[in-house]
């Protein structure tokens, strides 16, 4: 039966991208124990992933609290962000009281994505969020997909494989 072309249906693209999820570790507890402090601290957090966002080429698709989701034209660059992240925070850290502290999990994955009406959607955002809540504070959890693009690129540091992915 032919398709009704007089629906209005939303349009969609898709493409190949890196995406990248970010989440602030304990973020509503700290919220409890202090909203103006965390608060302060969320705008840091925030101008911190925007500037590393913007140098490596990569672009914002929505923020929801304290996570960031945001998609890369290339493997290469999304790690390399993800690595100034992590940089950033580790240096802020050192300098500052527990209580001052930011600590942020990130993950990576690359793969085919739906973009619709200014969101995205997918197994390749699914992954990338899934990543993200496996990882521990201060790191990088990526997927095998990622690791085989950038391990002959980048100076990853320590990897830990987590075996295979569980459902």
């Amino acid at each position: 039966m032919p398709e009704d072309s007089g629906s209005a249906r939303p349009t969609e693209t898709r493409k190949l991208a890196a995406i990248m999820f970010t989440d602030i570790v304990g973020c509503s507890r700290q919220m409890g124990a202090g909203e103006a402090r965390m608060l302060r601290l969320l705008d840091l957090h925030n101008q911190i992933i925007q500037q590393a966002v913007t140098e490596h080429h990569g672009t914002v698709i929505k923020t929801v609290g304290d996570a960031f989701l945001v998609d890369f034209p290339s493997v290469v660059h999304a790690v390399q962000c993800a690595q100034q992240v992590q940089a950033h925070f580790k240096a802020h850290n050192a300098e500052k009281e527990k209580a001052e502290q930011i600590h942020v999990r990130i993950g990576l994955h690359s793969g085919d994505i739906v973009q619709r009406e200014g969101d995205v959607f997918g197994d390749g955002v699914n992954i990338a969020s899934r990543l993200q809540e496996l990882d521990a504070a201060d790191t990088i959890c990526f997927s095998d997909m990622v690791y085989r693009d950038v391990a002959k690129k980048l100076d990853l540091g320590t990897v830990v494989s987590l075996g295979p992915a569980r459902s």
